[in-house]
């Protein structure tokens, strides 16, 4: 019997992210690009992916789309909700999974999920960008260095320097103002991470935290933010694996899903 390729894509507000599965298990091809809806960000990703699984579009037996710009994705066979998808990635990797924090680039959601993997309750951050991914984004700006490297600062951090502002706008000014007074880098930084931390540690709290909070997103790579989430919860944070990828991989696994239903449904 030949193989069965699944193609998932999460595409968000800044970034792109495809997860091409083989027979319902196995991840083949994956892909990540900073390019968000309204770019040719979905179509790299989709065409980053198939090479990276060394396969053919025409070898796809379907593609599964979610996130904001799920809808939009002309290619995608299925589209499914984010949070579901969020719900299902997490799920296959972790079954003890109760609550996941997903923060991407423009948002952040905390997730409750059953012993099924589907989704209990769910709710999401204000507009505001604080808490996301583009409020490190913007501070990284400010330190001339890349987002994936501000971690690396907040290991070699020998104390803590608040940041007071809430407002992503407010925040970049009142950083500025401390490295002109000659503030230590990586305190500040932990600063910064600290502040996203308490921004999320406020949303698992409305949703009720009753043990390990799973993590994924881009965020997750931080380890200085899931550091400081721990103190703030109390409780063990857990990176996903898969981290960006998790949305896209629960898409594909929908799809296989949802194809495996349909054949058997014809052999009845």
């Amino acid at each position: 019997m030949a193989d069965t390729y699944i193609m998932g894509i999460d595409l968000g507000s800044t970034t792109s992210k495809a997860v091409i599965i083989k027979n319902g298990t196995e991840v083949v091809g994956t892909s990540i690009v900073t390019q968000g809806v309204g770019t040719e960000g979905p179509q790299k990703a989709f065409d980053e992916c198939l090479a990276d699984a060394g396969i053919k579009k025409e070898d796809l037996a379907m593609t599964v789309s979610t996130g904001v710009g799920g809808s939009r994705f002309k290619q995608a066979d299925l589209m499914i909700n984010e949070l579901k998808a969020h719900a299902g990635g997490v799920h296959a990797m972790y079954p003890e999974a109760r609550i996941l924090l997903d923060i991407g680039g423009q948002d952040a959601k905390i997730m409750s999920i059953n012993e099924q993997g589907k989704l209990n309750n769910f709710l999401m951050n204000d507009k505001c960008a604080s808490g996301t991914g583009r409020y490190l984004e913007v501070m990284a700006k400010v330190f001339g260095v890349d987002v994936s490297t501000l971690k690396d600062y907040d290991e070699r951090a020998k104390g803590i320097i608040p940041i007071s502002a809430t407002c992503t706008v407010f925040a970049e000014s009142e950083v500025i103002a401390k490295l002109a007074e000659g503030a230590d880098i990586p305190s500040l930084i932990r600063g910064i991470d600290t502040a996203v931390a308490v921004k999320a540690a406020a949303l698992v709290r409305k949703l009720g935290v009753s043990g390990p909070v799973y993590m994924s997103g881009g965020v997750a790579r931080n380890t200085g933010v899931i550091r400081a989430l721990e103190n703030e919860l109390g409780v063990p944070v857990k990176a996903s694996e898969i981290q960006q990828l998790n949305g896209a991989y629960g898409a594909a696994l929908y799809g296989f899903e949802n194809l495996s239903r349909s054949r058997r449904n014809r052999q009845i």
